[in-house]
């Protein structure tokens, strides 16, 4: 069932987006990613991360720009207080990761590990991500705006406090999924491929409500004859 996601008050509460004010940086040295490395300050630009690992690794008050991720190990990588623009990669792993107040912005990723992940007061803006894959993670007060996600699996995700702003949504799955003052209203188009009964927590249009229609009667065994 479909129903319309309130908070206190019986009001939608909104996402709280992140803000961050990065200071002066220092030129990443070329080292090369290391397990459970730390770094702090660092301006990432252009660098060359594919096949790297970087497990364990935290980022704090980082700006990662143009960078590539191919296959990079970064499970349980802890991203805070950081801009991430322009970075690229196939299979990256951020498996277990966190990413706390975070801009992540024109990023192109096909097949990203991010299942068990953390993402709290994320802003992820423009860019296009294949087969993003975010299963039995957690999201509180995380906008999608401006960006196109195919085929995202949130099977078994615990979404609050989430906003789909002037984004595809192609093929989603919410299978298992728990949502709570989810913002869909905003999603330029709108697919949901399973879990469609996973909707209730959820905002959505009446045009949206119309579009699914076919999808929501098939889930309630509902025959539409002519």
């Amino acid at each position: 069932m479909v129903r319309r996601a309130t908070g206190a008050g019986g009001r939608q509460r909104g996402a709280r987006r992140p803000e961050v004010r990065l200071p002066p940086l220092v030129p990443y040295d070329g080292g090369g990613l290391e397990p459970d490395g730390d770094y702090d300050g660092v301006e990432f630009t252009e660098a060359d991360f594919a096949g790297q690992d970087g497990r364990g690794a935290r980022f704090m008050d980082c700006a990662l720009t143009a960078c590539a991720l191919d296959e990079a190990r970064l499970h349980h990588a802890r991203f805070l207080d950081s801009v991430l623009t322009g970075i690229r990669g196939v299979g990256t792993d951020l498996a277990e990761s966190t990413l706390r107040d975070v801009e992540l912005v024109d990023a192109r990723l096909g097949g990203a590990q991010l299942h068990g992940a953390v993402l709290e007061r994320v802003l992820i803006r423009g860019g296009k991500i294949d087969y993003l894959n975010l299963r039995t993670a957690r999201l509180k007060d995380v906008v999608f705006q401006g960006c196109v996600l195919v085929e995202p699996d949130f099977g078994g995700a615990r979404l609050e406090r989430v906003e789909f702003v002037d984004c595809e949504l192609k093929g989603a799955d919410l299978s298992a999924a728990t949502l709570k003052d989810v913002d869909l209203r905003g999603a330029a188009s709108l697919e949901i491929a399973r879990g469609v009964d996973r909707l209730s927590g959820a905002l959505i249009s009446p045009a949206q409500l119309l579009d699914l229609a076919p999808v929501l009667a098939a889930e309630l065994g509902i025959r539409v004859e002519g």
